[in-house]
Order: C-alpha cells, then sequence, then structure tokens
C-alpha cells in the first residue's frame, strides 16, 4: 500500500511541467550572478587583511573574527526563519531584499573607522546574505528536473569560487594601488584610502543588480501541495528520524568547509609573510586559480554525481564527497611544504579543484532526501552547520593556531596544514558512516510526501 502511495505522489507531481530549459538557465544564470557578488562581499577582506589590520590597528585574531566569526554567525542564526520564509513566501523577493541589503552593508564597511563599527557592517552583510541560498536552492530544485538537478546547483555553486578569485583579483589591484596613491578624494565622503575605495565599488552595484531579481517568475512548488511551510517542530522531527543522514552529511561537509574556509583566508598571507610575495602578486595569481580551478572542479562534482546517478548509484552524492575529501590531502599538504613559490601555487590547482568538488553536490543531496515542502527549512539548517563550522571557526583556528601554538606570524602555512588536514580526515570518516542511511533516507522521504498526498 506504501509503495502505491509513493507512486500515486510522483505521478501528481510530474503533471506539472517544468519551465522551458532555456528559461531555467536563465534563471540559473541570475542566480549565479548573485551569488558571485555575495562571495565578492563576503571573501573582499581576505586580501586588504594587511590595509585594514594597519588602519584599524588589529590582530590576526581579530581579522579573523571579522573574516568569519562575526559574518557567520548572524549569516547561520538568521538563515533558518528565513529558509522557513523560502518554504512559503515569493523566493524572488527574498532573495531581492537580502541582495540590497548586504551589498548596502558591504559598501558601509569602507566607511569603517574603528574595530566595533566594521564588525557591525560585517554582521549586516551576515545577515542580508542568509537570505540567497535557501531561497536558491529551492527555486532551482522547481526549475530542474531530478536527473538534472546535482549539475544546475554545481553551476550555482560556481559563485562561490569566480566571486571569491574576483575577490583576491580586486584586493590585489587594490595593493597595487596603494603603492602608487594611498588616498582618494571621493564625492559625500571625502578622503579615503584605497581599500575603502574597493568596498564602495563591488558593495554598491549590487544595490541596482537587486531589482533583476524581478524578472524571475516563481515556479510551481513540486510535491509542496499548497504553498505553506511544515511547522518548525515537524522539520525537526523528520531530521531526527534521519538524523544520522544529516548528521553525517552536514557535518562532513562542514569540516570540507572549514578546511576551505580556513585555508582561502590565510593563503594570502603564506604567500606574503613565507615566500616574501607582494599582496597584489599573490592576489592576481590566486584569483585566477581560485576562479577558474573552483569553478571547474564545483561543475565536475555535479556532472560526476549526475552521471554515477544515471547508473544507478543512489548514494552518488555522498561518494562523490568522500572522494575528493580523500584526493586532497597529497596536493592539500604538498603545497604547504615545498621551498619554492611557483611550485606552492601550481599544487594548488588541483588542490583547489579538489575542494570545490563537493560544494554542489552537498545542496542537491539534502534535496534529495527531505520533503519537498521542507527543503528550505532543510536547507537552511545544513548552511547554518556549514558555515557556523566552517566560515565561523576555520579562519579562526588557523589564526589562533598561529598566535598561541606556533606564537610566530611565519608559522602560518604550519597552521593552515594542521587545520586542514585534521578535518579532512574526520570527514571522510563522517561521509562514509553515512552512506548507507543517506540511501534509506530517499526512500522515506518518498514516503512522507506519499502520506500528504494520499
Amino acid at each position: 500500500m506504501r509503495a502505491e502511495q509513493v507512486k500515486v505522489a510522483e505521478s501528481k507531481t510530474a503533471e506539472a511541467p517544468y519551465p522551458s530549459a532555456g528559461y531555467a538557465w536563465y534563471v540559473l544564470a541570475l542566480l549565479t550572478l548573485v551569488y558571485v557578488f555575495s562571495f565578492i562581499d563576503r571573501q573582499i577582506l581576505n586580501l586588504l587583511v594587511g590595509p585594514v589590520r594597519r588602519d584599524l590597528g588589529l590582530t590576526d585574531t581579530q581579522m579573523s573574527l571579522l573574516m568569519g566569526f562575526s559574518f557567520a554567525l548572524f549569516y547561520t542564526g538568521f538563515g533558518i526563519p528565513l529558509g522557513r520564509l523560502a518554504d512559503s513566501r515569493s523566493r524572488r523577493t527574498i532573495i531581492a531584499v537580502g541582495f540590497a541589503t548586504w551589498s548596502l552593508f558591504s559598501a558601509g564597511c569602507g566607511l569603517a573607522r574603528t574595530f566595533a563599527q566594521m564588525l557591525l557592517m560585517r554582521v549586516g552583510v551576515g545577515v542580508g546574505e542568509a537570505t540567497l541560498s535557501p531561497a536558491a536552492y529551492s527555486l532551482l530544485t522547481d526549475y530542474f528536473p531530478p536527473q538534472r538537478r546535482a549539475t544546475a546547483l554545481s553551476v550555482y555553486g560556481m559563485g562561490i569560487y569566480i566571486g571569491s578569485g574576483l575577490a583576491f583579483l580586486l584586493g590585489g589591484l587594490v595593493t597595487g594601488w596603494s603603492s602608487r596613491q594611498e588616498m582618494w578624494a571621493l564625492p559625500l565622503v571625502g578622503e579615503v584610502r584605497s581599500w575603502q575605495v574597493v568596498f564602495f565599488a563591488v558593495g554598491l552595484p549590487g544595490v541596482v543588480l537587486a531589482l533583476l531579481m524581478y524578472t524571475v517568475v516563481e515556479p510551481v512548488r513540486r510535491g509542496a501541495g499548497k504553498a505553506q511551510a511544515i511547522p518548525v517542530g515537524e522539520v525537526f522531527r523528520y531530521m531526527r528520524e534521519n538524523w544520522t543522514t544529516y548528521f553525517c552529511h552536514n557535518v562532513g561537509i562542514a569540516l570540507l568547509s572549514f578546511s576551505s574556509y580556513g585555508s582561502a583566508a590565510w593563503i594570502p598571507s603564506y604567500f606574503v609573510r613565507t615566500h616574501g610575495w607582494t599582496a597584489a602578486e599573490t592576489g592576481k595569481i590566486y584569483g585566477v586559480v581560485v576562479a577558474v580551478c573552483g569553478a571547474l572542479g564545483i561543475v565536475w562534482g555535479g556532472w560526476l554525481a549526475d552521471r554515477w546517478s544515471a547508473r544507478g548509484r543512489k548514494d552518488a552524492a555522498m561518494q562523490v564527497a568522500l572522494m575528493v575529501s580523500w584526493a586532497w590531502i597529497p596536493t592539500g599538504v604538498a603545497y604547504l611544504l615545498v621551498p619554492d613559490a611557483w611550485l606552492a601555487m601550481a599544487l594548488l590547482v588541483p588542490t583547489v579543484f579538489l575542494t570545490a568538488a563537493p560544494f554542489g553536490i552537498a545542496p542537491a543531496a539534502i534535496m534529495q532526501v527531505t520533503p519537498a515542502r521542507m527543503r528550505g527549512q532543510a536547507s537552511s539548517i545544513y548552511l547554518f552547520v556549514i558555515n557556523l563550522i566552517g566560515l565561523g571557526i576555520g579562519p579562526t583556528a588557523v589564526a589562533l593556531v598561529t598566535d598561541y601554538v606556533f606564537g610566530d606570524d611565519k608559522q602560518v602555512g604550519m597552521s593552515i596544514l594542521l587545520v586542514s588536514a585534521t578535518a579532512h580526515v574526520v570527514s571522510a570518516g563522517l561521509l562514509w558512516a553515512g552512506l548507507k542511511p543517506y540511501v534509506r533516507s530517499q526512500e522515506r522521504a518518498k514516503e512522507w510526501m506519499a502520506s500528504r498526498v494520499a
């Protein structure tokens, strides 16, 4: 009887055709552009460590709080209620308002004169960006059929690496400008330093571009029936019944995020302190590596997961994440140990490629084991975990090891190695433990939806 209910639910969902492929790809391209801007605004501070630290009189640990924890705490805290809104309200409006909000606060970072003011601005960026991914995941799930979903979400995830790469490139350029012209005279704000100009340049365009979200048509919510959010208690009850799946997936991916954010925040400083490169050189070269290799890696991960899934592997998404968590280790360790800077940068090419691969398939995996009417909330919980652990703690963990274990700024490379390698080993164990529960949870999601349709 239960199998028959599942078939009925699936047939009712299939009645509504998906939007045309051309329009779906337009929506995907627009959401990816928004995601690019979010990561430029989020990561731009990473290459401005030197001038910001100098002008505001900060330590590495204080800078890490601005780069990670202050942003992540509010990004994750507001993500769950905003994910609940995405399950029942206009997703395009949620994204448009959030885009304009974080853009204004990002520009406001250029006005900061103290640590407290910069902290407040970074909090605002975090709150605004919390609107984006839960609503975007939900939209893309309704625009693309299951067999193309991992690829679509991976293309969206390219925004992480294109945006981060552009942030490093812009940061590299500003340090070059600083050597020639430290002060700039701007209308309304007067004289400002070069790093402040960068915040204005990356933040203000987003206020206008947010209006593009109103070219997106809200699609049918598949398998959701009436657009009404499921009570939070029921979402947690469902996740508790599938706790092994969600725990192994969310924490396993969060540890990969912990390694990714922790290293990305300090790699520019590593090349400056250890290899004697300038920040401008590092930003321009590392920015290209991140933008190109990261974008290719995340799309490759989605393509591989879809390919394995088409061959009948129900745990394809988890298997790909598990594989790359191990494959990363040789080059992810080696680039921090070789004495030559150019060899280290060359080793970062496969390292960044493999680092990126899990982050498009991970949200696709959540969609696959979660009933439609819970997806916004489930994805916001996933984002809460990976960003609190990854973005919130990763950069600070590296800084704390540098400041309090080694006590030497030039040992930042060893700090990155210790933090990242440990995270990858533990992540691999969790992802392996979650393989079988993940397959069982896919069936439970179908049964839950069938019980609501019947």
